[in-house]
């Protein structure tokens, strides 16, 4: 099999945005938004969830991508894009008002350290260094 890491992550990744998609719904229709945000905080929340999702997938899945098609990674990176997964899922609850407020910031700190060790590992694999 092909890059079996990027296609679970990429799976994963269309399962948790269509999720996230679907939180913006729920909200919009309990406040009463049907474009934009309306100015109200719990769709600005929501919208902004799944906006840094959005800006954030691309960079991982590409980095992920590489480092397999490298082959390099194999013990490591499926556990590390779980990793990554499970902080999205932490950002988007720590994102709404008054519920798992820390998750935010864990699902941040997870993202920047699996983006500094990706970027990482990618630059000594072009470097031939591992």
């Amino acid at each position: 099999m092909i890059l079996p890491v990027t296609l679970c992550t990429a799976a994963a990744a269309a399962i948790l945005a269509l999720w996230l998609m679907i939180r913006v719904g729920q909200v919009r229709g309990s406040e009463g938004v049907s474009v934009g945000d309306g100015g109200n905080d719990k769709v600005i929340r929501r919208m902004r969830a799944h906006a840094n999702f959005v800006e954030t997938m691309p960079f991982a899945l590409a980095l992920i991508a590489a480092i397999e098609i490298a082959g390099k990674g194999a013990v490591w990176l499926p556990y590390i894009a779980g990793v990554f997964i499970l902080g999205r899922i932490a950002h988007a609850f720590g994102m709404d008002e008054n519920a798992f407020a820390k998750g935010r910031l864990i699902g941040t700190l997870i993202t920047m350290l699996t983006f500094l060790g990706l970027a990482t590992v990618a630059v000594l694999v072009a470097t031939g260094t591992v």
